[in-house]
C-alpha cells in the first residue's frame, strides 16, 4: 500500500512555529526574527544605505516592509518616511509589534504576501523574506512588486557562483544548503526592472553567506 504524500503546512503555519519554538534564537524577547535582524554590524550597515536612499528622494517614501518581523530594524527606518505600512504572515506578531511601536505614521497589519493584496506605496521592503518561500509564492508576489516604483531586497546567498532559485518548500530554511539563492531577475521570475543597484554585501552572520541588499527601480 502506498503512503500517502505528507502536504507542506501552510506558510503561515510554518512560521508561526518559527516564533513559537524560537527556532531563530530567543534574543530574550517574545519574538525574535534571528541575528540578521539583530546582529549590530548587518543592521548598522543596512540602515546607513537604506536611509541613505530615503533622504535622497525628494519627498519622503510611503514605504511597505513586506515581512517586517520583529521590527528591531524596521523601527530605525519609520522617521525617514511619509508613512510606514508594515506587514507580516504572523498575526500574535503583528499584535505584539502593534502594542510595542508607536508612530503617528506608522501602521501594522496581517498578510499573507503570496495570497493577498500587498499595501500601496512607494518602496517596498523585502529583508531576508523571499529566501525561505516556495518559488510558487515568489513568483505570486514578484507579480505584485511592479506596483512599486522601488524594491529594495535583502537576500543570504552563497559566497560563490550558485545556480539561482532551486525551489524549496517554504519554512525556516533557506536555499544555501542547495548551494543556491533568491535571484528576481533570474527565471523562473524574470522580474523586470529599470535598473538595479547593490546598496550592501557584507558576511552574514555567524553563518556561511552573504547578506546582499539590492535596490531595484522598477518604472
Amino acid at each position: 500500500m502506498t503512503k500517502p504524500t505528507k502536504t507542506p503546512w501552510p506558510t503561515k503555519d510554518a512560521m508561526q512555529q518559527v516564533y513559537a519554538k524560537k527556532l531563530w534564537g530567543s534574543g530574550n524577547t517574545d519574538f525574535y526574527s534571528g541575528a540578521g535582524s539583530h546582529d549590530t554590524e548587518t543592521v548598522q550597515a543596512y540602515l546607513k544605505a537604506v536611509i541613505g536612499f530615503f533622504k535622497s528622494l525628494e519627498i519622503p517614501p510611503v514605504v511597505c516592509d513586506l515581512g517586517c518581523g520583529d521590527f528591531n530594524v524596521g523601527k530605525e527606518l519609520v522617521p525617514y518616511t511619509q508613512a510606514y505600512k508594515a506587514v507580516d504572515i504572523v498575526p500574535e506578531l503583528i499584535a505584539y509589534n502593534t502594542k510595542r511601536f508607536k508612530s503617528k505614521q506608522l501602521s501594522f497589519e496581517t498578510l499573507d504576501l503570496a495570497k493577498d493584496p500587498l499595501p500601496e506605496g512607494d518602496c517596498a521592503l523585502l529583508r531576508q523574506v523571499l529566501q525561505h518561500l516556495s518559488n510558487a509564492e515568489i513568483a505570486s508576489i514578484v507579480n505584485k512588486l511592479y506596483a512599486y516604483r522601488y524594491v529594495i531586497l535583502t537576500e543570504h546567498l552563497p559566497d560563490q557562483e550558485f545556480t539561482p532559485n532551486i525551489d524549496i518548500i517554504s519554512g525556516q530554511g533557506i536555499r544555501l544548503k542547495k548551494h543556491s539563492g533568491v535571484a528576481l531577475l533570474a527565471p523562473p521570475f524574470n522580474f523586470k526592472v529599470k535598473a538595479a543597484k547593490e546598496l550592501v554585501s557584507l558576511p552574514a552572520p555567524g553563518v556561511k553567506g552573504r547578506l546582499v541588499t539590492t535596490l531595484y527601480t522598477v518604472f
